[in-house]
Parts: structure tokens; C-alpha cells; sequence
């Protein structure tokens, strides 16, 4: 494991993890939405974490808001997209110290729960299970196991049941 550094992205770091998510990902639809998120009220700049190694930015981490809505409730939480480290680096384990960075300044914060749309036999094993446990759905199909969140309180998901809406930035 390589000796990184995991703290807040800053400004002038814009284009260099613009640089890792063209990096990590097959299309530029990651980087076009951390940007739109950025320039949007539902960014956070305390949940927008970079690692890095040699003084170069080679991972990212986003966190931003979102809603649960049910008949007649609207509730607040958080979306953990995208999570990204350069090809040359993946596999060595700053993806986790990522997403446990980030989930412990979401706690911090005092948020109580995120959610997410990722890989069923990545995301558990830091506590991450599918969202149906809290009766919340996405609003679109995909595998009940692949949307999952997570309580960073006690109980922080059991009164937020419903349907997840993204922002309208997270259309492309």
C-alpha cells in the first residue's frame, strides 16, 4: 500500500481530478457530473476529498445531497458518486481509505446516512446494505443489490423511506 494523502479537493485541483475521473472511467460522464455538482447547491466542498501521492492528485471522492421522498415526507441525505483512482493506482487500497475518509467527515458534519448505486461485493464490507432494508427505492431500475445505504447515526435511514431523487444536475 502506497503512503497517500486524503484531505479536501481545492479549487485549483479542479482539472487535475477532472484528469483521474477521465483516468478511472470509460466516458466523461463521471467528470461532467462532478463538475455540474460543483457548481451546484447541493455540493458540499468539505465532502469533495483527493488522495495524494507525490505531491499529484491520483483519487477522488464526491458526497453530495439528495432527497427521499415518500407521500408526505421529503428527507435529506447523501450521494457517494463517483469514487475514482487512476488506473496505475487501483488496487491498492485508496479507494477504501477514500470512502472511509469521506464517510467519517460526513459524520462529522452530521449527516446520518448515504446512499449509493455501486458493486454488491465492494461497497458492504464498509457497511453499506441494500436501501430495500429501509423500504427506499430508486428512481430508476436497477439491482435491488447494487442501491445501498448507509446509517452514519443511529437509525439514520429508518424514518426515510421512499423513492430517492437526484438533482436535476445528475441528468446528463
Amino acid at each position: 500500500m502506497i503512503n497517500v494523502e486524503i484531505r479536501e479537493e481545492n479549487a485549483s485541483e479542479y482539472e487535475a481530478v477532472r484528469a483521474v475521473l477521465l483516468n478511472a472511467f470509460e466516458s466523461s460522464d463521471e467528470a461532467d457530473l462532478v463538475e455540474r455538482i460543483r457548481s451546484s447547491q447541493f455540493y458540499i466542498p468539505e465532502l469533495s476529498l483527493v488522495a495524494v501521492y507525490k505531491k499529484k492528485v491520483i483519487g477522488h471522492i464526491l458526497f453530495s445531497e439528495i432527497e427521499i421522498q415518500s407521500n408526505n415526507t421529503t428527507s435529506k441525505t447523501l450521494a457517494l458518486a463517483p469514487v475514482s483512482v487512476i488506473q496505475q493506482h487501483q488496487g491498492n487500497g485508496i479507494g477504501a481509505r477514500l470512502i472511509m475518509s469521506g464517510l467519517e467527515k460526513a459524520t462529522d458534519l452530521g449527516f446520518d446516512s448515504v446512499i449509493l448505486l455501486g458493486h454488491s461485493d465492494y461497497y458492504p464490507r464498509f457497511g453499506f446494505e441494500p436501501a430495500s432494508t429501509w423500504e427506499i427505492k430508486p428512481p430508476f431500475d436497477v439491482p435491488p443489490e447494487n442501491f445501498m445505504g448507509i446509517e452514519l447515526a443511529p437509525k439514520g435511514l429508518d424514518k426515510k423511506k421512499g423513492i430517492v431523487q437526484y438533482p436535476s444536475v445528475w441528468q446528463l
